[in-house]
C-alpha cells in the first residue's frame, strides 16, 4: 500500500497553484506572459518490463510553458512607451556586452541620452548616419542625444535642399489688367506695379531674410518680375532693392510657358559681407496662370529653414525614432529592431521582464518592426498589458484546490485502509 499516488497529486497541485497565484500576482505587470503547468505521469519499470495492468506512481510537473498570446494594449502620455502588436521581442543591452529580450515597453530618457527601462537596461537598433538608417548595421544601444555636443540642429539655406527646390511660388496674375501707371518700377510707389507677395528665405547660418516679389505687367501676356530682400535686425543693410530678376511668359489660354528664374543674393546683399555664403535659389513659377480673375497666390513655400533646438521624439510604426526640432524639422537618428526565435517557449526568465536566449529557443531571427508577418508593428505612446485572463486564472484555481483535496482524500482513505489492516486479530 502506498502513499506516493496521492502526495505526488499534493505536490503538483501545489506546483499548479503557484503558477496561477505568480499570474494573479502579475495581472498588472506589463508585457507580462501567462505561465501554464503542465504534468506528466509517472509510472515504475521493472525487470521483465511493464505488466499487463500497470499502476502509475502518481504525477509530476514536467515544465512550466509560458503563453506568448499578445496582451491588450493601452495608451499612455509617454511618447517613448512602445507597444508591440504582433511577435517579436526588443533587444536590450544588459550593459556586459550581452543581448536580453522583453516585451515590456515602457521606456525612458537617461541623462546620457539612451532609452532605457526601469532597470536601465538600454534599447537597441540601429543608429541613423546623416538621417539615413542603413539596413544590416550592428544593433548598438539607441542613443537620441549626446549631452555633451549641441542639440541645435543645423539650418539649412534655401535653395540647397538635396532637391535644390528653392522657392515655389503658384499664383494666378489677373490677365485684365493693364501696365502700371507709373514707369519705371518703384518698390516704395505701389502705382509702378500690379501685384506683390513675400516669402521668409533662409541663408547659410539660417538668418531670416524677407524676400519681396512684385510683378509687373509689360504687354499682353507678359510679365516682369522685381524683388527686394529686407534683412533681420542688426544687419548692414536691413533692405536691399534686387531690381529685376527675370520675366514671366503666358500663352493665350493663360498657362506658364517661361522657365524658372535664377536668383543669387551676395552677403553684402543679405547684409552679413563675409558672413555668409551666397544664397542661390530657382524661383520656380511652375503651376502659375494668368486668368481674368483676380491675383491669388495658392501656393508659396522655399526649402530653407533656421536652426532648431531638439524639443522631442517620436517613434513609427516601423520603429523609426524621430527627433523634433522647434523650426518644424524632424530628423530621423534611429530605428529599433525587433527579434523573433523560432521557439519562444525556450526562452529562460530572468525577472524583471526580461528574457534571456537559450539552446532551446534557437538563434535570434532579426527585423524591422512589420516588415513581416513575425514582426509586429509600434504602436507609439503605448503598453502592452498582461495576457493574463482574471476569470480563467481565478476558475483554474477553484480546480486545483478541489485536485489538491481529492489527492489528500486518497492520503486519508490510504490511511484509514492501513489503520484497518494494524488493527487485525
Amino acid at each position: 500500500m502506498s502513499f506516493q499516488q496521492g502526495l505526488s497529486g499534493l505536490n503538483a497541485s501545489a506546483k499548479a497553484l503557484d503558477t496561477i497565484g505568480n499570474n494573479i500576482a502579475n495581472s498588472n505587470t506589463v508585457g507580462y506572459k501567462a505561465g501554464s503547468t503542465q504534468f506528466t505521469d509517472v509510472f515504475a519499470a521493472s525487470l521483465n518490463g511493464a505488466g499487463a495492468s500497470p499502476i502509475g506512481l502518481g504525477t509530476r510537473v514536467s515544465t512550466v510553458v509560458q503563453q506568448f498570446t499578445q496582451g491588450n494594449i493601452s495608451v499612455t502620455n509617454n511618447p517613448l512607451d512602445i507597444a508591440i502588436n504582433g511577435g517579436g521581442f526588443f533587444q536590450m543591452d544588459d550593459g556586459l556586452g550581452g543581448t536580453l529580450y522583453s516585451r515590456n515597453g515602457q521606456f525612458q530618457l537617461d541623462k546620457d541620452g539612451f532609452i532605457v527601462n526601469a532597470q536601465g537596461l538600454q534599447l537597441k537598433g540601429i543608429m541613423a548616419v546623416n538621417g539615413v538608417v542603413s539596413p544590416g548595421s550592428p544593433n548598438v544601444p539607441l542613443r537620441l542625444f549626446d549631452p555633451t555636443q549641441s542639440l541645435t540642429g543645423s539650418p539649412l539655406a534655401t535653395g540647397t535642399s538635396v532637391a535644390a527646390t528653392g522657392v515655389q511660388a503658384n499664383i494666378n496674375l489677373d490677365s485684365r489688367v493693364a501696365p502700371p501707371a507709373t514707369s519705371p518700377f518703384n518698390y516704395a510707389d505701389p502705382t509702378s506695379y500690379n501685384q506683390s507677395t513675400a516669402v521668409t528665405t533662409y541663408d547659410s547660418l539660417g538668418n531670416p531674410h524677407t524676400y519681396s516679389m512684385y510683378f509687373v505687367k509689360t504687354a499682353a501676356n507678359a510679365w516682369d518680375v522685381y524683388a527686394t530682400v529686407t534683412n533681420p535686425a542688426g544687419a548692414s543693410p536691413t533692405f536691399t532693392n534686387l531690381g529685376a530678376t527675370g520675366s514671366l511668359t503666358f500663352n493665350a489660354s493663360g498657362q506658364l510657358i517661361s522657365a524658372p528664374i535664377a536668383e543669387s543674393l551676395t552677403p553684402a546683399q543679405l547684409g552679413y559681407a563675409g558672413a555668409v555664403n551666397t544664397m542661390n535659389f530657382n524661383l520656380n513659377f511652375s503651376g502659375s496662370t494668368q486668368f481674368g480673375s483676380p491675383f491669388a497666390v495658392n501656393t508659396l513655400l522655399q526649402d530653407g529653414y533656421a536652426a532648431g533646438s531638439l524639443a522631442g521624439f517620436k517613434i513609427g510604426s516601423d520603429g523609426t525614432v524621430l527627433g523634433n526640432y522647434t523650426n518644424g524639422q524632424s530628423t530621423v537618428l534611429g530605428q529599433a529592431v525587433l527579434a523573433t526565435f523560432r521557439n519562444p517557449q525556450g526562452l529562460q526568465p530572468l525577472g524583471n521582464n526580461v528574457w534571456a536566449q537559450t539552446p532551446d529557443s534557437g538563434t535570434t531571427i532579426l527585423g524591422t518592426p512589420g516588415s513581416s508577418g513575425q514582426f509586429g508593428v509600434f504602436q507609439s505612446a503605448a503598453v502592452e498589458d498582461s495576457n493574463i485572463d482574471l476569470t480563467a486564472e481565478l476558475v483554474s484555481m477553484i480546480t486545483q484546490q478541489r485536485v489538491y483535496q481529492a489527492n489528500a482524500q486518497t492520503i486519508k482513505t490510504q490511511d484509514s485502509i492501513l489503520q484497518t489492516l494494524v488493527n487485525l486479530r
